[in-house]
């Protein structure tokens, strides 16, 4: 197992992202009406997780949409491990971050435009309104202030492949930046992202672009199609591990029935794709 596992604990989600790799409408049609566990065996998934990974990293849908966040959370810091939430912003606001402070180490705003109108275009946007600039920015200062350290992720589609976003990105001042290339997975956002798909060029070139802000301490991860599969230790909303490594979502037995040897067993998973891709870095220390 890789030190860091991402825990998709919410399929429900506020936003409608057109290129969403995590969508898990199978999974909510097949085996979870709700979309996610119960509070308790939820709990119970994330104390054996933080027994044998270093990091969680709390995703969805909008996990922030979960009331017991803040719980599992604490649970998993309790346990010795480094704590990551990836959100859409919409929903992180002061109260949310005073509950989660001292219980989340990363906050990883999902941002890939610096236009609101690209943003609606990509159905990143909540009732069709997007998040404007200013929003992220104030945002990223409060989640600092708040002693937590800041990423963002970008998909680059062919919507935003030709935007140059540094004079954002260095005010934004995330410590990383993971800029992914629009995936096609097969179940998930197949029917929804093909006109959003961008050649490999357009991505390696929009990568190339925003190069300079490493001179300013700022991380780029770039991640390409074959970068993504197979390299990440991933739990569904039904608690069990998934892997896209053939294109899409294969799923594992409930971890919390078989355990965690028997489960990670039945998917596929690439150390050397997950080092490769940037996978260990000093989450838990200084940057």
């Amino acid at each position: 197992m890789p030190p860091s596992v991402n825990f998709h604990l919410w399929e429900p989600c506020n936003m409608r992202c057109r290129f969403c790799f995590a969508t898990f409408q199978d999974v909510r049609r097949d085996v979870l009406p709700k979309g996610h566990l119960p509070a308790k065996d939820a709990l119970r998934l994330v104390e054996l997780l933080a027994l044998r990974f270093q990091k969680i990293t709390f995703a969805g849908g909008e996990p922030l949409l979960c009331p017991w966040l803040p719980e599992l959370a604490a649970a998993a810091k309790a346990r010795g491990a480094t704590t990551m939430l990836v959100t859409n912003g919409s929903r992180l606001d002061a109260d949310t971050l005073a509950r989660l402070r001292g219980a989340v180490d990363w906050v990883t705003l999902s941002i890939d435009s610096v236009s609101p109108q690209t943003h609606a275009a990509l159905g990143r946007a909540v009732h069709g309104k997007a998040l404007p600039p200013e929003h992220y920015l104030s945002l990223a200062e409060r989640i600092r202030q708040a002693g937590m350290r800041l990423k963002v992720n970008t998909v680059v589609t062919n919507l935003n492949a030709g935007e140059d976003q540094t004079a954002f990105i260095r005010e934004l001042r995330p410590e990383r930046w993971k800029l992914l290339r629009v995936l096609n997975v097969e179940g998930q956002n197949s029917g929804k992202v093909e006109d959003l798909l961008c050649p490999r060029e357009d991505f390696e070139a929009f990568v190339a672009r925003h190069r300079l802000l490493e001179r300013e301490g700022i991380v780029l991860v770039p991640e390409d199609n074959e970068d993504m599969r197979g390299s990440y230790a991933m739990v569904d909303p039904a608690g069990r591990f998934f892997d896209n490594a053939e294109g899409g979502h294969r799923y594992s037995d409930p971890i919390l029935q078989q355990g965690l040897d028997t489960a990670w067993s039945q998917v596929q998973f690439s150390l050397k794709r997950f080092i490769d891709r940037g996978g260990l870095y000093p989450f838990g220390g200084e940057s």
